[in-house]
């Protein structure tokens, strides 16, 4: 019979919220390289799986975000002018639940509603 194996609370908060957190720069590439460098490292299956839903919310956002530029472009701005502020909102509002969820309920991996996942 294997031992039950826990994992430090305080650990997994802070890694789960590093991961999700690591979206509000994700207009920077190398943001993306926190929740997969945390996924690599961490043995926590909460904490991976938290990491990888932030990768597919990178993803996300970066698909979504090509999209609204592209249709900006095509429409001489008008498309950015509306859908760009509410993008913001998504974006920085879902990032900021993730965050909470994970600092209250940490022992419980958060997911986002409605993107894709391909990790």
């Amino acid at each position: 019979m294997q031992p039950i194996q826990t994992y430090d609370p305080d650990k997994r908060k802070l890694l789960s919220a590093l991961c999700h957190g690591s979206i509000f720069l994700s207009t920077l590439i190398f943001a993306i390289g926190v929740p997969i460098g945390i996924f690599f490292i961490s043995d926590d299956p909460i904490v991976k799986e938290n990491a990888k839903e932030a990768i597919n919310f990178h993803f996300n956002v970066w698909f979504w975000g090509t999209i609204v530029v592209v249709l900006s472009f095509l429409t001489l701005g008008l498309v950015g002018f509306i859908l760009g502020p509410i993008g913001y909102v998504l974006h920085w509002g879902l990032t900021i639940w993730a965050v909470y969820h994970t600092l209250i309920t940490p022992e419980t991996p958060f997911q986002y509603p409605f993107i894709a996942r391909v990790f």
